[in-house]
């Protein structure tokens, strides 16, 4: 493990996700510790999307913005706002100079699938709705996301894809969750990692979809064909147990026409770039700023 990571893994708070709302009060106090970003150069607005039920949006506009991005924060579907995501939504926004729209997407287990991914669907319609008032292209409208929100990402550009939805020119994967079952060697043989573990990553699960099977929606991995899906970016955490299901998802859209960078990132472990003191969180924060910006800029 990168050794400026290691010296943080003790002050790690653990959180089995047996008990929802104490977890997302340690999250949010997790994410209060974040610096702030500076966002002088930014308009940032928090905005209501109509849909059934309405769905909180915060959108941050650097200016000169040619797209925009749906984002969807990690948590695993159980914790996470458009507070906690805010040091990361301002970053990214600044490190790509596009319009990011951090998504307030309802939660598990008071809301399973696919309340989640209804209010991330309602977001990327609104959003190539209204590009002009937003000030981008409306074919410059990518998906992304962290952990449970960059599954969403995924499954958001299948049903895209399926349902003849809204044209999606990219998506943005960076650890993302997008298997149920757990077989993959990363996921048997990372079972104690910090912060995802595998007890952790099953709970997650349990509250998002309940009862009910998984379908590919929900579990991207078991989407049987994944040819004309956007390009993408997907990054992977060495010590993570999502390792192996992010590279593996990579490897089948490329074999199936997609376009895909792939970045294994060595020394990290899931959420490690939350640590913003160590140097490859700075590379790996500035690299997704990065190719956001090739992929709507460009």
């Amino acid at each position: 493990m990168d050794p400026e990571l290691e010296a943080f893994v003790p002050l790690f708070p653990r959180a089995d996700l047996t008990d929802p709302v104490a977890d997302r009060k340690k999250f949010a106090e997790l994410a209060t510790a974040v610096p702030a970003p500076d966002t002088a150069d930014m308009e940032i607005e928090d905005r209501t999307v109509p849909a059934d039920p309405d769905v909180a949006v915060r959108i941050y506009r650097p200016h000169g913005a040619q797209g925009a991005v749906v984002w969807l924060h990690g948590g695993g579907w159980i914790m996470g706002d458009l507070d906690t995501e805010h040091p990361w939504a301002a970053r990214l926004a600044a490190a790509s100079g596009q319009v990011v729209i951090s998504v307030g997407y309802r939660l598990a287990p008071e809301d399973r699938f696919p309340a989640a991914l209804d209010d991330a669907s309602a977001v990327l319609s609104w959003a190539v709705e209204h590009a002009a008032e937003l000030g981008v292209d409306p074919g410059r409208i990518a998906v992304g996301g962290h952990s449970a929100g960059a599954g969403l990402a995924a499954g958001l550009a299948l049903r895209a894809r399926d349902q003849q939805g809204p044209q999606i020119c990219f998506q943005l994967l960076n650890q993302a969750s997008l298997d149920d079952r757990q077989q993959t060697w990363s996921a048997r043989h990372f079972t104690e990692t910090p912060w995802a573990n595998r007890s952790k990553i099953a709970e997650a699960w349990r509250h998002y979809l309940g009862s009910a099977p998984a379908s590919p929606y929900a579990a991207p991995a078991r989407a049987a064909e994944l040819s004309g899906l956007p390009p993408a970016y997907v990054a992977t955490a060495e010590f993570c147990p999502n390792r192996d299901e992010d590279i593996e998802y990579a490897v089948r859209l490329l074999q199936s026409g997609v376009s895909v960078e792939l970045h294994q990132w060595p020394g990290t472990f899931h959420g490690s770039h939350a640590i913003l003191s160590a140097e490859v969180s700075q590379r790996q924060i500035a690299e997704l700023g990065a190719v956001l910006h090739r992929a709507l800029a460009n």
